[in-house]
C-alpha cells in the first residue's frame, strides 16, 4: 500500500517540480556594533553589489539548490499537508538557568556526516558526561580516535564519510546528475544509508564494541541527516532532541538553505512552504530504504509518503539549533521546542605544535588560513593552483590545510601547507579565514574574530556564506566550481581590509556573552518529556520496567529489578520493558476517495507482489542452495563457522554413493526440496493473510478515516477517537464511532440549515441543506465501516504485539544485560541486596489490592 502512494508521489513531484540551477548574490555592508542581522528576506532579494556568478552558465555549473515555484501544484499541494504548530505565548526560556537531571541517563548521539559534524557533538557529550549522563558518540568508524580522545564512548555505525563527501560535491543539491545515476552512485548511497540505519539502531542497544560493557539507551539526541532517530525512538519508546546547525525547521522568515525561491508569491508562504519542498525530496530519495529497514530490523509498520517528510514537525520533536543567534536570531514564527543556543565550542585542546609551524608563524605578520576540511575534490592539483596563485598576487602569507583532498605539491616562499590542526589553536594565530564554510569551522573563526570568505560546495555551506557576508565580516561566496585565483584574491583583500576586521571583531564581542553547550544541555533537560519516571525504589535511576502486581503497576530501574528478580521476588512474566516517550505514528486520510483508491490500489500491489512470491521464493531458495552446495574460494570462518559444519552421518557410514539404498533420495534433494515447499507455502501463506487483511481491515479503515475527515472538509468538527493500540481501544473507538456517526446523521439535516441560515439567512440555509445531506450519507457510511473497521484494527495490532518479534528480543536482553552489568557496578560501591528487597516490600504493602501470595513472587 505504502509503496504505490510512494510511486504516485514521485511522479507527481517530477510533474510538479521545476528544477533550476541559480545562485544568489550578496552586497556587503559593514554592521555598526549593535546592529541586529538584517532580515533574510533583504537578502534573498538583492541584486546589487559585485555577483560571482555573473556572467557563468549556472545552467550546467550551479550550487544545487532545489528552486521552489511559488505557482507549482507541488507548492500549493504541500502547503496543506505542513503541519501547522500552535503557538504558545511563552516567555523565550533563560538559557543561564541551571535544569539537573534527578537521574543519571543512557544517552546516544546519532551523527553523520563530516569532521566538522563530529565535534560540536563532542563538547555537548562532555558537557553531559559532566551532568552524571553516559554518553555514547555513534557515527563513522573513521572518527573512531578522533571520540576516544575526548573520553566518550564509541559506537560505529558504518558509512564512509569519505565516499559521503565525494558523492555531495559531485550532487550537491538533492536532486542528483545524471552522471552520478549512470555510474550508481546512487544505489550506492542508499546501501550506505541502509548500513548506516542499522548502525545508528545497534548503537541504540549493542554492548560496547572494544569493552563489551552493555548499553541500553534512555534517550536519543541527534542530527538531521542520521535519519534513524526517530524510528530508533519510536521502537525504544524514548525521547529524542534533534540539534544542528542549519535551520530545518518551517518558518516564514527565511527560506530553507537548500532552497531557491521564484515566481513571487507571498514571501512567508513560500518561504515556508521551501521546507515542505525539501523534506519532501528528501523522502523521496530514502522512504523506501527506511522503510524496508523499519519493517525488517524494527518490525515497524511502514510509513505513509503523505507522513514521512512531515513526521518530526507532526510528532512536534524539539530541536535545538547550534548557531548563534547575534548572527541568525529565532524566527519568531518558531513554537517554544524549537530554539536557538548558540554555538558550540570544545575547550582549547592542549596542543604542541611542530617546530616548523612555530617557526612559519613568528617569521612575518599572521598568514590567512585555507582549508576545506573534508571536502574530497575531483582536481585537487587545480585548487592548489588557484590559492598559490591568489596568494602570490595579494603577497600575503597562507597556511594551507591538506585536508581529505590532499592539497599541496606546489612549493611557495610564502605558504606553508599544514596536516591537522585544531582549529581552536591556530585560528587565534591567523588574520583571516577561507574554507568551505562547514558550521563548526565558520563559527571557529568568527569566535576569534576573524574575517571569513567561504568558498561553499553544497549543504549549508553557501547558508553560512551568505551569513557571514550579510554581516560584513566577509565578501559574498563563491562556489567553488566558479572559483579563479582573481576572485579570490579580490576576496582575500577584503578580509584584511578593515570593515571586515571590525564587522568580525563585532560578532566576536557579541559571542562571548553566548555559552552555546551549556544551553544546550539546559534545553535537553527541560524538553525531556513528563513520562521519564524515576524509579520508585532507588529513584537515582530512570525507570526502564513496568512490572504488574495485581491492579498496580510499578515502574523499576533496570538495576531494582535485576535484585528482585536474582532473590524471586517478582517474575519475568510480569515485566514489559518502560516506554516513558510511546510514538505513535498514523496513516493521515485526506478524504473518502483518496482513502479508498489509494488502500485499495496498495493492496493490490500488495497481492500480486506477495502471490509472485509463491514461484520466485522457492527458486531463490533453490538458487541459494545451489550456491552454498559449492565451495567458494571467497568462504571464510565468518560465514561458515567451523562448529555448524557437521558431517553428514550417511556419509561416515558408507564407503560409496553407491552403498546409498536407489529408492532413498539424497538428503541434500529431500532437504531442498523441503526448503523450497516451505518457502512456497509461507508465501501462499502471505498471500491469504494480506488477502483477509485488506479485505477486513486496510481498505475499510481507510474508508472510515476518509469518511471521519470528511466533515472537515466543510468546516464541521472531526471527531477524535484516540489511537488504537489494541482490542479493547479498537473495540471503544468503533462504539464511539458508530454511537456519534449515526446520531450526528440523523441530526444534521436539521441542525445544519438551521444554523447557517441563523448565521447567512436564505443562502446559508441552503448551504447548510448540502451539508446535512452529505452528513447524512458521509456519517452513516462512517459509523457502519468504523464498527468493523476500529476493532479489526485492535485486533490486528494486538496480535501483531503478541509475537515475540525479533526487536523485543533485542530490547529485552539488552535491558537484562545493562541491568546486570550496572548491578555489579553498584554491588562493588556498597550497594546491598536486602535493603532494595525491604524498599520493595514496603512499596507493595502499601496498597491493600495487591494479592501477597507466593503466585506472584
Amino acid at each position: 500500500m505504502a509503496s504505490w502512494e510512494r510511486s504516485c508521489g514521485k511522479a507527481a513531484l517530477w510533474k510538479c517540480l521545476h528544477i533550476e540551477r541559480r545562485s544568489i548574490s550578496f552586497t556587503n555592508s559593514p554592521m555598526e556594533p549593535h546592529d541586529q542581522p538584517p532580515p533574510y528576506e533583504a537578502l534573498s532579494n538583492s541584486s546589487e553589489g559585485s555577483n560571482p556568478w555573473e556572467g557563468q552558465d549556472t545552467h550546467v555549473k550551479d550550487d544545487g539548490r532545489v528552486v521552489v515555484d511559488a505557482n507549482s501544484k507541488l507548492c500549493r499541494t504541500l502547503s496543506r499537508l505542513i503541519p501547522r504548530v500552535q503557538h504558545e505565548n511563552l516567555p523565550p526560556p533563560a538559557h543561564t538557568e541551571p535544569t539537573h537531571p534527578p537521574y543519571r541517563l543512557n544517552i546516544v548521539i546519532q551523527i553523520v556526516g563530516s569532521r566538522g559534524d563530529i565535534q560540536p557533538f563532542l563538547a555537548l557529550g562532555t558537557a553531559l558526561q559532566a551532568h552524571g549522563h553516559r554518553i555514547r558518540i555513534a557515527t563513522h568508524d573513521t572518527f573512531a580516535p578522533f571520540v576516544q580522545a575526548s573520553n566518550l564512548e564509541f559506537y560505529p555505525i558504518g558509512g564512509n564519510p569519505n565516499q559521503l563527501m565525494a558523492y555531495m560535491v559531485k550532487n550537491p543539491g538533492l536532486i542528483p546528475r545524471m552522471k552520478s545515476i549512470r555510474a550508481g552512485e546512487i544505489a550506492k548511497k542508499q546501501q550506505m544509508m541502509a548500513e548506516m540505519l542499522r548502525g545508528c539502531w545497534q548503537s541504540c542497544i549493542a554492548p560496547d564494541p572494544v569493552s563489551g560493557t552493555p548499553f541500553v539507551a534512555d534517550a536519543i539526541i541527534a542530527n538531521p541527516p542520521s535519519f534513524a532517530h526517530v524510528h530508533c525512538a519510536q521502537a525504544l519508546g524514548v525521547p529524542l532532541h534533534l540539534m544542528f546547525t542549519m535551520p530545518w525547521s518551517a518558518t516564514g522568515r527565511f527560506p530553507h538553505p537548500l532552497a531557491n525561491l521564484r515566481n513571487g508569491g507571498e514571501r512567508e508562504w513560500v518561504n515556508w512552504v521551501s521546507y515542505g519542498v525539501v523534506d519532501w525530496l528528501a523522502w523521496q530519495g530514502l522512504g523506501d530504504v527506511i522503510n524496508d529497514w523499519r519493517k525488517n530490523d524494527l518490525n515497524l509498520e511502514p510509513i505513509a509518503m503523505s507522513e514521512g517528510p512531515f513526521l518530526l514537525q507532526t510528532l512536534k520533536v524539539p530541536y535545538t539549533y547550534c548557531w548563534s543567534p547575534a548572527l541568525v536570531p529565532k524566527p519568531d514564527d518558531w513554537p517554544a521546542n524549537l530554539e536557538v543556543c548558540g554555538f558550540f565550542f570544545r575547550d582549547p585542546p592542549d596542543y604542541k605544535p611542530p617546530a616548523a609551524l612555530e617557526t612559519f608563524l613568528s617569521s612575518g605578520p599572521p598568514p590567512i588560513y585555507i582549508g576545506f576540511g573534508s571536502i574530497v575534490l575531483d582536481d585537487p592539483e587545480k585548487m592548489t593552483r588557484i590559492l598559490i596563485e591568489a596568494v602570490q598576487q595579494t603577497g600575503i602569507r597562507a597556511l594551507i590545510s591538506r585536508g581529505w583532498s590532499k592539497l599541496g605539491g606546489i612549493d611557495c616562499e610564502n605558504v606553508m601547507y599544514l596536516d591537522d590542526c585544531p582549529h581552536e589553536w591556530l585560528f587565534q594565530r591567523v588574520s583571516a579565514v577561507i574554507h568551505h564554510g562547514g558550521a563548526g569551522t565558520t563559527a571557529c573563526g568568527l569566535r576569534y574574530g576573524r574575517p571569513t570568505f567561504i568558498v561553499p560546495f553544497f549543504g549549508d555551506q553557501p547558508f553560512w556564506g551568505e551569513m557571514v557576508a550579510a554581516n560584513g565580516a566577509g565578501p559574498s561566496p563563491i562556489p567553488h566550481e566558479h572559483l579563479d585565483a582573481e576572485k579570490l584574491a579580490q576576496a582575500i583583500r577584503y578580509c584584511i581590509g578593515p570593515d571586515a576586521m571590525r564587522a568580525a571583531g563585532d560578532i566576536a564581542t557579541r559571542m562571548q556573552h553566548e555559552s552555546g553547550v551549556q544551553a544546550a544541555v539546559a534545553s535537553f533537560h527541560r524538553n525531556l518529556p513528563a513520562g521519564l519516571k524515576k524509579c520508585e525504589i532507588m529513584p537515582q535511576f530512570p525507570a526502564s520496567w513496568v512490572v504488574k502486581k495485581g491492579k498496580k503497576k510499578y515502574h523499576l530501574s533496570k538495576v531494582a529489578a535485576e535484585v528482585l528478580l536474582d532473590h524471586m521476588k517478582i517474575s519475568r512474566d510480569k515485566m514489559k520493558p518502560y516506554q516513558s516517550n510511546p510514538i505513535i505514528i498514523e496513516n493521515e486520510r485526506w478524504d473518502p476517495i483518496t482513502g479508498i483508491s489509494s488502500a485499495g490500489l496498495g493492496w493490490t500491489v500488495d497481492i500480486l507482489k506477495a502471490s509472485g512470491d509463491i514461484v520466485y521464493q522457492p527458486y531463490k531458495v533453490m538458487r541459494q542452495e545451489g550456491s552454498t552446495s559449492r565451495p567458494s574460494s571467497r568462504s571464510t570462518d565468518r560465514e561458515t563457522p567451523l562448529s555448524n559444519l557437521t558431517p553428514e552421518p550417511h556419509l561416515h557410514k558408507s564407503k560409496s554413493m553407491s552403498s546409498i539404498p536407489p529408492s532413498t533420495p539424497h538428503p541434500q534433494a529431500q532437504s531442498k526440496a523441503a526448503a523450497m515447499a516451505s518457502a512456497s507455502a509461507k508465501a501462499t501463506g502471505k498471500v491469504l493473510t494480506k488477502y483477509v487483511s485488506g479485505i477486513m481491515v486496510d481498505i475499510p479503515l481507510a474508508a472510515a478515516e476518509g469518511f471521519r475527515v470528511l466533515p472537515g472538509l466543510y468546516g464541521d468538527k472531526v471527531h477524535d477517537y484516540g489511537h488504537v493500540k489494541d482490542w479493547k481501544t479498537g473495540t471503544i473507538a468503533g462504539a464511539k464511532c458508530f454511537a456519534l456517526g449515526m446520531g450526528e446523521s440523523f441530526t444534521d439535516i436539521f441542525y445544519q440549515p438551521y444554523r447557517g441560515a441563523k448565521a447567512n439567512g436564505a443562502v446559508g440555509f441552503a448551504t447548510g441543506m448540502v451539508k446535512g445531506t452529505v452528513g447524512v450519507v458521509g456519517k452513516m457510511a462512517h459509523a457502519g465501516l468504523g464498527l468493523v473497521a476500529y476493532p479489526g484494527q485492535g485486533i490486528k495490532r494486538t496480535i501483531r504485539s503478541s509475537w515475540k518479534n525479533k526487536r523485543q528480543k533485542e530490547i529485552v536482553a539488552a535491558l537484562h544485560a545493562d541491568g546486570v552489568s550496572t548491578l555489579r557496578h553498584e554491588r562493588g560501591r556498597g550497594l546491598k541486596d536486602a535493603v532494595v528487597i525491604d524498599l520493595f516490600r514496603q512499596l507493595w504493602q502499601k496498597d491493600d489490592t495487591v494479592d501477597d501470595s507466593d503466585d506472584y513472587l
